[in-house]
């Protein structure tokens, strides 16, 4: 049986099995949580994270080594911050637009009174842009900090191509520790089904049925604008930029997509959504390792439409009508906020936040939307990560068409 195959039986086994305690034994659910489903999927999650910072230094040295010419380097850079700037742009779009049509914070009574959510603080735009060279790599390193690496590990690259020869020696080194972390990627997999499941389980059986009836327009207009963007916005750029078939692209990222959905996590699913687009994509290596940990890092096109549902529906429930020129706010803060924010569970809330104070939401709204986050936080995940990939193919396939008019 194929692992993707596994995988998706994982989901479906693992949200049954949730749904099914969460209705008929809701009284162990908190033991078998504790020592079954939680420690299987922190299992997984651990390997993956392991394996996080690694591989993201040697992809991304090896894949700007590999472009070579500077010239190309900036030109893929250029192409794959416009994409990602583009669909996050489309995406809050199509979330706020959603929300007007269906209103979900105009239906049903939602208390208002007892909402308290505190909201951490997200630093400023600027200041992330300024933080993207390392005072210090090892720290960068140490601390997980994504946009750091990634820079530092430009450097290293450039200067590996301009050296040449008197670094061969470290090049082999590095591909030799690439190809390394590949095979640990694809031993920790052999785990996936099983880690997958635990944390379906988990997520699915503590939050239950009436936390979902009672946002279950919320859930939908958010769903439904996750599915408008991956099927029209990914699938049409596929499609036509690529010129690749959109049920081809779907089929073939469906494993990376099934494990982003368990995690929660863009960085957690980076190993392995490195890997599917490699086998199953055929992008090129030196493509897919520097434009999909990028995308991983400022990509956030699933988030971005929870914020433009989440807000709408905030400002609803508030009775508070937006302007023009607020909502034109809404869509530039969520899509500057995207840019170096940690891919990892739950941080959407606290772009959430930055986008209410931005148009003067209240921030405790956000207590409303927080007991159903968590699922929707493992389908936006997915969404994400499979704009990584689109853009992925998208630049190797026009990358390839050049060098073919080149030649």
């Amino acid at each position: 049986m194929k692992l993707s195959t596994k995988i998706i039986i994982a989901l479906i086994a693992g949200g049954i099995t949730g749904l099914l305690i969460n209705l008929f034994a809701p009284g162990i659910f908190p033991q078998l949580d504790q020592f079954v489903f939680t420690p299987l999927g922190k299992i997984f999650l651990n390997l993956i994270n392991m394996l996080v910072v690694p591989i993201v230094f040697f992809s991304i040295t090896l894949g700007t080594a590999g472009l070579g010419d500077p010239k190309k380097l900036g030109r893929i850079g250029l192409k794959t911050i416009s994409f990602f700037l583009v669909t996050t742009s489309l995406a809050i779009i199509i979330g706020i637009s959603l929300s007007y049509v269906f209103q979900p914070g105009n239906v049903g009574t939602f208390d208002t009174a007892n909402a308290e959510f505190e909201s951490k603080e997200a630093p400023p735009v600027s200041e992330t842009l300024l933080n993207i060279i390392p005072t210090n790599p090892f720290q960068a390193f140490t601390e997980g900090n994504m946009l750091q690496i990634i820079t530092f590990s430009v450097f290293v690259g450039f200067a590996l191509t301009m050296l040449g020869d008197k670094t061969k020696g470290i090049l082999n080194l590095v591909e030799q520790g690439n190809d390394l972390l590949m095979y640990l990627v694809n031993l920790v997999m052999k785990f996936a089904p099983y880690g997958t499941f635990g944390l379906i389980v988990s997520a699915v059986g503590s939050q239950g049925l009436d936390a979902i009836k009672a946002m279950g327009l919320y859930m939908s207009v958010v769903l439904l604008a996750l599915l408008i963007h991956s099927l029209f916005v990914y699938g049409s750029s596929v499609a036509l930029l690529a010129k690749k078939s959109p049920v081809w692209f779907f089929k073939g990222f469906a494993p990376a997509m099934g494990v982003a959905f368990s995690t929660s996590s863009s960085n957690a699913t980076l190993p392995i959504s490195m890997s599917t687009a490699q086998k199953n994509l055929k992008v090129p290596e030196s493509i897919s390792s520097f434009v999909q940990p990028l995308g991983a890092t400022i990509n956030m096109d699933g988030t971005a439409i929870m914020q433009g549902v989440a807000t709408i529906f905030i400002a609803q429930v508030f009775n508070v009508d937006l302007t023009i020129t607020q909502l034109i706010t809404v869509v530039l803060t969520a899509v500057l906020a995207s840019i170096g924010t940690a891919g990892v569970p739950g941080v959407g809330l606290i772009m959430l936040a930055m986008v209410l104070q931005s148009v003067n939401l209240p921030v405790e709204g956000i207590a409303l939307i927080i007991g159903i986050d968590r699922l929707l936080d493992m389908t936006r995940t997915a969404v994400n990560i499979t704009g990584d990939a689109a853009c992925a193919v998208i630049v190797a396939e026009t990358e390839r068409k050049r060098e073919i008019s080149k030649s």
